[in-house]
């Protein structure tokens, strides 16, 4: 398994190589729609972890795909989850001021332009996976198109974005607070993951085992936010912290479980993900790594 050191190394790389990729990829500010332009670039380069950009690279790898159709592959990932931020940020989602470090998009722009760009961004997000450059066989970008809608839409985020303006100021239990959250963070990270694997024409076996090492590596993931939440620090993580969840009656896993139990159950996800990951050999090392990052990351 790769060392700390060597996850947070790839993790830049990956960083870099996605700021250059969106940057070319994403269009640039011209003509009377200059602003929704400028919103969307705004939204989606400079900052972010690229944890899921670093699934889709990362797992692409496995199976020799070609790094500039990875390239794309990630970036339709991250400019559905920057899409996802933009309107969760908004005053009748979530209402944040503050977003990797800056001002929201509807903060820096203003609300009908943060629709507008959240809509450009997941319309850019399918464009990029339905076009010859990123494979030359049209059932493979049927695929990814099909698994990043689910992913996307009325069986994944967008209905755990439901269930959580449903339960806030509520007292959901365990079940549906982790429901929640698989669908709402954990199905994109279950995409990121899935993409690399349907480029490289993987087979059943090892597309599963990449699968379930994606559901477990999400709900850690979550964990892990939900205690940066009760315990972050605002300037390190780059967006609102200090008990936000809380202060708006939304239950997380910390609020249920409290953060001893919480933290142990996040590291018992990040052990179960990379068990997943058994068949694989020792190019799978910054995978099983970035398992045991997640959830000791403090931002």
């Amino acid at each position: 398994m790769a060392d700390r050191t060597a996850v947070e190394a790839a993790l830049l790389e990956t960083q870099t190589f996605m700021e250059e990729t969106l940057d070319l990829l994403l269009p640039r500010p011209d003509g009377p729609e200059a602003r929704l332009l400028e919103a969307m670039r705004h939204a989606t380069l400079g900052g972010g972890k690229r944890l899921r950009a670093f699934l889709t690279i990362q797992a692409g790898r496995l199976f020799g795909v070609d790094k500039r159709a990875l390239g794309r592959a990630a970036a339709a990932v991250e400019c559905l989850h920057a899409y996802s931020l933009v309107h969760d940020d908004l005053p009748c989602m979530d209402d944040d001021d503050l977003r990797r470090g800056k001002p929201t998009v509807h903060r820096a722009f203003d609300e009908a332009t943060a629709v507008l760009a959240g809509d450009a961004l997941q319309a850019l997000a399918f464009g990029l996976l339905s076009t010859p450059d990123i494979h030359a066989d049209p059932f493979v970008r049927a695929e990814l198109v099909v698994r990043l809608a689910q992913a996307a839409g009325p069986a994944g985020m967008v209905a755990g974005q439901m269930i959580d303006i449903a339960t806030e100021g509520r007292e959901p239990d365990i079940a549906t607070i982790t429901r929640l959250q698989r669908l709402k963070t954990g199905a994109l990270i279950v995409f990121a993951a899935e993409a690399g694997a349907i480029l490289g024409h993987a087979g059943a076996h090892q597309r599963h085992a990449l699968i379930g090492y994606a559901h477990d590596l999400g709900l850690a993931f979550q964990i892990a936010d939900d205690l940066l939440d009760a315990e972050g620090d605002v300037e390190a993580m780059g967006k609102a912290a200090g008990g936000k969840d809380a202060a708006r009656g939304k239950a997380n896993f910390v609020t249920l479980m409290g953060v001893e139990r919480a933290r142990a159950q996040a590291a018992l996800l990040a052990d179960q993900a990379a068990a997943h990951l058994e068949s694989f050999d020792a190019r799978a090392d910054l995978l099983r790594g970035l398992a045991g990052f997640v959830v000791s990351r403090d931002a």
